[in-house]
């Protein structure tokens, strides 16, 4: 499974240096989660980091 930011995003950037396996990048419009690099941090944390630093709750399990 993967996490996906929605359009509530505000561009923040807090997310991005946070991903374990760089799967977040900015997008055109806002950041985005590249699918096949997320796993939700399994492996390196206990819950998803990009989920936990968003301040307007926008990354999100598919």
């Amino acid at each position: 499974m993967a996490l996906t930011i929605t359009e509530e995003c505000i561009n923040c950037g807090a997310c991005e240096p946070e991903c374990p396996t760089e799967a977040i990048s900015e997008g055109p419009e806002i950041y985005v989660i590249d699918p096949n690099k997320c796993v939700e941090c399994e492996g390196h944390y206990d819950s998803p980091q990009c989920a936990a630093v968003c301040p307007v709750d926008c990354c999100v399990k598919l």
